[in-house]
């Protein structure tokens, strides 16, 4: 079961919108669907709301202590509190996923994550949960780092908050540890197609002056007399 929500980000206002901070974005969300308010720990480096779902206390964390420090954060509470790594989800941005998917994973490595390898080193394992929100690839590795700390189109942006919005359905599984559950969910919650365009209307018939239709050339008749 999951007892700790991370999601990660860099604070400040100047990167509030940005797609690196998905994962603030997402714990957010749940903020709100939950009635809580984060506020700042500074025992914790971070924003920290706690409340009892399901008869267990759970914690809602945002490092604030940049992303290449997200682990400080991280292991400091649930060392504390003696969550284990297999109860913390890590939330955050996936460049390998389009905008519109959400990917839920158990362990692996950090893949060039700069605030998952922080919280891999801090808690000694990469053994935890991980919800990869899609926010895309620039398709061309040099400009990863611009891509990320700069705001997505209004598309994206819609897209990203819709998929936060379906990832949050699967919260009751992830509190009771049903993660078979919460993955199908997750995974086979798709985006909706877009709406195929309409069909052109034809045009109207021409009418003459005498209000009877107007006798229309076949130009496949038509001799060529170039």
């Amino acid at each position: 079961m999951i007892k700790l929500f991370v999601g990660l980000g860099n604070p400040g206002p100047e990167y509030e919108g940005t797609r690196h901070n998905a994962g603030f974005w997402w714990v957010d969300a749940l903020a709100r669907e939950l009635k809580l308010n984060l506020s700042m720990d500074k025992g914790y480096h971070g924003l920290v709301a706690r409340t009892t779902l399901q008869g267990q206390t759970v914690w809602l964390l945002e490092p604030q202590t940049f992303m290449n420090l997200s682990g400080k954060s991280v292991g400091t509470l649930a060392r504390f509190f003696k969550i284990t790594p297999q109860e913390i989800l890590v939330v955050h941005d996936e460049l390998d996923v389009v905008p519109g998917e959400a990917k839920l994973k158990f362990g692996g490595s950090h893949a060039g994550h700069n605030g998952l390898r922080d919280i891999h080193a801090q808690l000694g394992t990469g053994d935890y949960w991980r919800l990869r929100l899609g926010v895309g690839h620039p398709g061309v590795k040099s400009e990863v780092v611009h891509w990320v700390l700069k705001k997505p189109s209004l598309d994206h942006r819609i897209a990203i908050d819709q998929s936060i919005d379906r990832s949050l359905k699967a919260l009751s599984h992830l509190l009771a540890g049903d993660m078979n559950k919460a993955t199908m969910l997750i995974h086979t919650s798709k985006p909706p197609r877009p709406k195929p365009p309409r069909p052109a209307t034809p045009p109207a018939p021409a009418v003459n002056t005498a209000g009877e239709l107007s006798a229309v050339p076949n130009t496949s008749t038509v001799q060529n007399t170039h």
